[in-house]
């Protein structure tokens, strides 16, 4: 590759990750993979990838990756598993194993870890402990040079090609809507979370930990997000308030469904626990300055442009 800046990319298949290579593509960089698979995707037509194949265990792989870039994306990571053990060794271990790399093959770029906002509260769930513990990691790797570190922390990402958040969609679409809890949640629009991110990565900003949101960084409530979604497929539900103690006791039953069938749901004890945590908001001075980057994307456009994608998919009715 010559001339730009070189940046390589962790989790660049997944959802957030094929966002941000054609956001990064958009910022004039040249973009370096790591992908398992093979590495095509409608989103990156017209954009030339340099692919190193392979994955976060295998250290030399790690180290082709890093080797000369100006900055390095880890947005790898697990957002369901069948245990701690399995969330911490990949959101926990391979964050430390690609910042490793990073300090031995590309001196002097900055990394940039994706976190979560469920890092700030590790006890609620072995996800969130394993993103604080990949915070961690990567502050210990980096300790003698903080100004190349940044963290960010996105709240839930919605947009086309996600499957997790199709489940609010699919709710809001029955007669009756359950409803839980009375705490607010920020949300972000993968392309906002793309721009940022790519932003960050082309060395625009300090180096420090950020959150990211929408417009409305307050957040929303459940029955907000519901209505939100029913009015972007037209439905029109009827919402059922249902105790704190039921979503628990289903999300147990989920999680031990699952192992007894072999499967890792999202939904288990410990999601259950993040969903009802009530403030999930995010604080003007934690989001990146306005000059940097704002959010354009509100609630209303978003989820009518997701659940148009969902409806022409196929994975909406």
């Amino acid at each position: 590759m010559s001339g730009g800046r070189v940046v390589a990319v962790t989790g660049a298949t997944g959802f957030l990750g094929r966002h941000l290579v054609r956001a990064l593509a958009r910022e004039g960089a040249h973009v370096r993979i790591l992908a398992r698979r093979d590495a095509e995707h409608e989103l990156w037509n017209g954009i030339a990838l340099d692919v190193v194949p392979g994955s976060l265990e295998d250290v030399h792989t790690l180290e082709r990756l890093a080797a000369g870039a100006d900055a390095i994306v880890h947005a790898a990571g697990l957002v369901k598993a069948r245990d701690r053990a399995a969330f911490l060794r990949t959101n926990g271990d391979g964050t430390r194993a690609m910042a490793a790399a990073a300090r031995r093959r590309a001196p002097g770029a900055r990394f940039i870890a994706i976190s979560s906002l469920a890092a700030r509260e590790p006890q609620l769930s072995d996800y969130a402990a394993s993103k604080r513990a990949g915070e961690q990691a990567a502050r210990e790797a980096f300790g003698d040079a903080p100004d190349r570190l940044v963290i960010v922390r996105p709240p839930a990402i919605y947009g086309p090609w996600d499957r997790e958040t199709l489940a609010i969609f699919k709710a809001a679409s029955q007669a009756i809507v359950p409803v839980f809890g009375s705490g607010r949640a920020a949300i972000v629009h993968v392309a906002d979370a793309a721009d940022a991110i790519a932003r960050l990565a082309m060395g625009i900003g300090d180096a420090r930990l950020y959150a990211l949101a929408d417009t409305n960084p307050d957040g929303y409530t459940i029955s907000q997000l519901l209505s939100e979604a029913s009015r972007a497929i037209g439905s029109r539900p009827r919402f059922m308030r249902i105790p704190a103690g039921v979503l628990l006791t289903a999300g147990t039953a989920s999680g031990w469904w699952g192992r007894i069938r072999g499967q890792t749901p999202i939904f288990t004890a410990g999601k259950a626990r993040e969903m009802l945590h009530p403030d999930w908001s995010v604080a003007p001075g934690e989001m990146l300055p306005q000059a940097i980057h704002q959010p354009k994307i509100s609630i209303a456009e978003g989820f009518r442009e997701t659940a148009a994608w969902y409806k022409a998919a196929g994975w909406l009715r």
